[in-house]
């Protein structure tokens, strides 16, 4: 029931359209481009209430406070300390080959700010844990929401990477300035 309040009001009263293909699989990644605005959350809080799927997402560690902190946590959040080498690259590759369920939500600029350096994180998550790695976009301009591929990663980073980031580099995220593939 509550479904189909987030989905009323994702794709009725919001507009938004989904152009998805690909299956969720017991286990994968979501790697989700372009990341421009905090709207990219609220979306895609409402995507996976309106979907009926249950996603973990990783989150820098400062929206971690009192009371936000355990709402986030509630709803999937693992905070991120960007400071510290802390591992977690291999923590949820681990955690994700012990479970019988895995989705994790990634966006590999790792910023709402321009950055052409994604982080491959995400990418070696999935390669260690053997599990294939949803490629999303939220496209503001045609208010579309889109996985129309998955990689399997096999070890060749700089060839997939390319791949990853051209699949991205016509969607328009809120602020459009604040998105790059990079030099491709």
């Amino acid at each position: 029931m509550s479904n189909n309040i987030f989905s009323k009001i994702l794709y009725g009263r919001m507009g938004w359209r989904k152009k998805v293909d690909q299956l969720f699989p017991e286990k994968y990644i979501i790697c989700l481009a372009p990341h421009t605005s905090n709207w990219d959350f609220i979306i895609g809080q409402l995507f996976m209430r309106a979907e009926g799927v249950k996603i973990n997402f990783l989150m820098k560690k400062e929206w971690f406070f009192w009371p936000l902190g355990p709402f986030f946590r509630h709803i999937g959040g693992i905070p991120v300390y960007r400071q510290k080498h802390t591992h977690m690259t291999d923590a949820l590759a681990q955690a994700a080959r012990k479970a019988t369920r895995f989705a994790l939500c990634v966006t590999p600029e790792g910023t709402r700010s321009l950055n052409p350096e994604w982080k491959k994180g995400f990418y070696y998550i999935a390669l260690e844990a053997n599990i294939p790695i949803l490629l999303f976009g939220i496209d503001y301009e045609k208010k579309l929401i889109v996985c129309t591929k998955t990689v399997v990663p096999n070890g060749d980073i700089d060839t997939q990477m390319h791949d990853i980031k051209l699949y991205y580099k016509d969607f328009k995220g809120r602020h459009p300035e604040n998105f790059t593939i990079g030099d491709v």
